[in-house]
């Protein structure tokens, strides 16, 4: 396996101006492809997303799933398969279970999301004796290449966790860190989402922004400077942070932005990419292997960049202290 090292340094190798994902894919593009399980890729959006990953050098799919229908899709495509390792299974259900086993037995260090549910999916993941769970909890993060903001921007949980209380924050937070760890954000800067800056006790969201804040004083939470409360412009401008008289070293050089709720990240998260024009990549986290999950309507630039930061976890692993 050819030695690794995506971002030694991100001040000193910054990518180009609104190219930050395709950065992340050049680097993983110089590992040797990650061995991924593609559980269900049984239509034109799933099997050609891995097949593309395969064909830029970051996974080497194992596509787990109704050989039949696989191969019916590959023909209808004109995608030659006979490269690639089919392993075959009654169905979605199946499918997944099997995939988590491929983790298991180390035949494969990654997951990606075919044409089945994200719930069916995860219901596998975590199942408590054939999954492949962690102490963690699971949550996703989206990575964004934002065109007014300077640096990768992560938001989560804007996909697996409805409503998190404040130990599922906690870990939301962590899987967030030590993803920023993997590529090579050595003290990653999280801004705690809420809609104001003060801690008010009608609001469960500032209440939990503090508490956070203290359990990463106290260690509970490591690797990252958190602050917050923090209301959105505050969080991402200095100059909102200034104009309202808060002193934070969050303020304006946020890396993860953690929302209240689900609803709250995701509303974020797609704004930025319909109205903003913000490019975008996910993961979910807190597993024992990467899960790449991308939407239906995900395109060629998010599957790679997907794939990409896949990649950088499997080959800087976060160290637990």
């Amino acid at each position: 396996m050819s030695e690794f090292n995506p971002t030694s340094s991100l001040k000193k190798e910054r990518p180009p101006v609104h190219d930050q994902l395709e950065f992340f894919i050049e680097q993983a593009r110089q590992a040797t492809p990650i061995r991924t399980a593609v559980v269900h890729p049984v239509d034109h959006n799933s099997l050609m997303g891995a097949i593309e990953a395969a064909e830029q050098g970051l996974i080497e799919p194992l596509l787990v799933g109704p050989e039949h229908k696989i191969r019916a899709a590959a023909e209808i495509e004109g995608i030659d398969l006979s490269p690639y390792e089919i392993v075959n299974t009654e169905h979605s259900h199946e499918a997944a279970e099997r995939a988590c086993a491929l983790v298991r037995s180390a035949e494969a260090v990654a997951l990606m999301k075919g044409s089945l549910g994200t719930s069916e999916l995860l219901a596998a993941v975590i199942n408590k004796t054939k999954g492949i769970r962690t102490e963690r909890r699971l949550s996703h993060v989206w990575v964004f290449d934002i065109p007014n903001y300077h640096k990768p921007l992560v938001i989560t949980d804007a996909a697996i966790n409805v409503a998190p209380d404040l130990l599922t924050k906690r870990d939301i937070v962590q899987n967030a860190i030590n993803f920023c760890h993997s590529l090579g954000i050595h003290k990653p800067k999280v801004a705690i989402l809420a809609a104001v800056e003060k801690v008010k006790p009608t609001m469960q969201s500032t209440i939990d922004a503090a508490a956070l804040c203290k359990m990463a004083d106290r260690r509970q939470i490591t690797g990252a400077i958190l602050d917050g409360p923090l209301a959105f412009d505050n969080a991402i401008s200095l100059q909102a942070a200034i104009d309202k008289h808060i002193d934070s070293p969050v303020s304006g050089e946020a890396d993860i932005l953690l929302a209240p709720d689900l609803e709250s990240a995701n509303m974020i998260a797609k704004q930025l990419i319909y109205l903003a024009g913000a490019k975008s990549a996910g993961l979910a986290v807190g597993a024992k292997v990467p899960i790449i999950l991308t939407s239906r309507a995900e395109g060629t630039l998010g599957r790679l960049a997907s794939c990409a930061m896949a990649s950088h976890m499997v080959y800087h692993p976060e160290k637990e202290s």
